[in-house]
């Protein structure tokens, strides 16, 4: 019998979220048990378990209604790669999207495979970490009121082209969320939770990148040498203002989508920072 006849393709539960951790430690990501349990909350996911139940693989699915999913947590054991686990793994998530256009942050290694399942590159994703040197608060920003949720998620919609609205209840309870109004009409938000070694700001929900710098600002204003990370997309020119406040670019990954476009191309606001990679 084969290495890879001896493993078996089972849903992604709870019971497993212990392997994950010990898989993303070996990964160097920084994943805490805590980030592990966020994701699995709100996704669909797929384990590949050994003969002695060892967990040895996992790709999720994240759902945002009907318009499109992310696939994520992708992770095989070293000693179990080249045996086209990796592959199984990928191909019961996809069918897990129920036809769903899917997205995924892309690591080089995982490139190849991607582009032989129809997934194509749409972009770079920055990642930018370190400790926030001292930031004035800047003015117009404010935390969010109980009021505003739905125009949150509506802002977001309209961004990110779909109905994230499980992540961003999920981002109310566990994080923080600050605004910028224009009258009474919410014109633009950010989310900071803990994440990782720290926090991560993000999403980061702007019309341009001055108001998305001022929502970073304000987060980090309040935590001067706090460990921060904000995933950007390199199109968003904002990469050379988070080196300058303390958050160098550090690595990042490849955007990529299947198909290469869906509906979120021409909204007015803009997606200047991801939840994280896992979640776009």
């Amino acid at each position: 019998m084969t290495m890879q006849n001896q493993i078996d393709i089972v849903a992604f539960g709870p019971e497993h979220i212990d392997g994950a951790v010990e898989l993303s430690r070996a990964e160097s990501w920084p994943h805490r048990r805590e980030d592990w349990q966020l994701v699995q909350q709100l996704s669909a996911g797929i384990a590949a378990v050994d003969a002695n139940r060892r967990l040895t693989g996992t790709t999720l699915l994240t759902p945002y209604g009907q318009d499109c999913a992310t696939i994520n947590m992708v992770i095989v054991d070293k000693s179990m790669r080249g045996l086209g686990v990796g592959r199984k793994l990928m191909e019961r998530a996809m069918a897990l999207a129920e036809g769903r256009p899917l997205r995924l942050v892309a690591t080089k290694e995982g490139l190849p495979l991607y582009e032989k399942l129809g997934f194509v590159t749409t972009g770079e994703i920055r990642q930018h970490q370190g400790e926030v040197r001292p930031l004035d608060r800047p003015d117009g920003v404010e935390d969010m009121q109980a009021g505003d949720l739905e125009s949150l998620k509506a802002l977001d919609r309209e961004a990110y082209g779909a109905d994230r609205s499980a992540l961003i209840d999920a981002l109310v309870r566990h994080g923080k969320i600050a605004v910028i109004r224009k009258g009474e009409t919410i014109e633009a938000w950010a989310a900071i939770r803990p994440f990782g070694r720290g926090e991560v700001i993000g999403p980061v929900i702007a019309p341009d990148a001055k108001t998305a710098c001022a929502l970073i600002a304000f987060h980090a204003a309040s935590r001067p040498g706090a460990f921060l990370r904000v995933d950007t997309g390199s199109e968003t020119g904002i990469a050379p203002w988070l080196s300058e406040i303390g958050l160098p670019h550090v690595g990042g990954g490849i955007a990529m989508r299947r198909p290469s476009k869906d509906n979120a191309e021409q909204a007015r606001r803009k997606v200047y920072a991801l939840a994280n990679q896992a979640l776009g």
